[in-house]
């Protein structure tokens, strides 16, 4: 990163934290919770809240049929901000879900989304809950190129107060990622949901975070990449509206 580069992403830093601020302010809260995940949208989100609320910011680790290795990215995280974090183990409670819903006990090898996106619901309720006992706000991780495609689980990751990096697309949270001199493990891994073994942001969408962004910001993109973009953005804009109600 030049030096040009990095002043810009400070001046970045620095007014999403002073929105921040507005928001503790306005909203009559003390501080934030943020899910670390191990990834690093959380990290990134993390680290600009520590910033803020460096006392009263909470990370909430919460693996579920997770790679042992989230976890550890998670914790390394926390410790390298400097914010206080618990873990809280969902495999037992998931499990129970799927065996009331489905009949059966959890496959971790099957990719039935009605299953998987039970995983970040259930984060969802367990990071209201640290928030309603902290008098805090529950701080989102998507970024703009995941908001673009509807790439998030509705009232699962996208139930939350705040989206302090949803206007940046996935390179400059990379780039935001550095400034804040996030841990390089968590840098160059590749994006991932962890909805089930193996499965990698990318893959699942079929195009690669680059096509994505550069389509965002420019509108210039192959005709494969503005298909599925496309695609993608019109059959999630539910995700991205209140309920619909009829006029009356």
């Amino acid at each position: 990163m030049n030096g040009g580069q990095i002043v810009l992403i400070g001046d970045l830093a620095k007014k999403i934290e002073t929105w921040l601020q507005e928001q503790v302010k306005d909203k009559r809260v003390r501080g934030f919770v943020v899910g670390l995940s191990g990834g690093i949208d959380s990290a990134v989100t993390a680290a600009l809240c520590r910033n803020v609320c460096p006392n009263t910011t909470l990370g909430v680790i919460m693996p579920c049929y997770s790679n042992p290795e989230d976890a550890e990215h998670a914790e390394l995280l926390a410790k390298s901000i400097g914010i206080e974090y618990i873990t809280v183990q969902l495999d037992k409670p998931f499990a129970e879900m799927v065996k009331l819903l489905t009949g059966a006990d959890y496959d971790p090898g099957k990719k039935e989304l009605a299953t998987v996106n039970i995983k970040p619901r259930l984060r969802m309720t367990t990071l209201y809950y640290y928030a309603t006992k902290r008098e805090s706000l529950v701080v989102g991780t998507g970024n703009r190129s995941e908001l673009t495609v509807g790439y998030f689980t509705k009232h699962g990751d996208g139930g939350v107060d705040l989206l302090p990096i949803g206007n940046m697309v996935k390179k400059q949270v990379i780039e935001m990622a550095k400034y804040l001199e996030i841990p390089t493990a968590i840098i160059d891994k590749p994006p991932s949901a962890g909805l089930w073994e193996g499965q990698t942001d990318e893959k699942e969408m079929g195009i690669t975070y680059e096509e994505l962004d550069r389509y965002i910001l420019t509108g210039q993109a192959d005709d494969r990449v503005k298909k599925i973009v496309d695609d993608l953005a019109m059959k999630s804009m539910h995700k991205k509206q209140l309920p619909a109600m009829p006029p009356l």
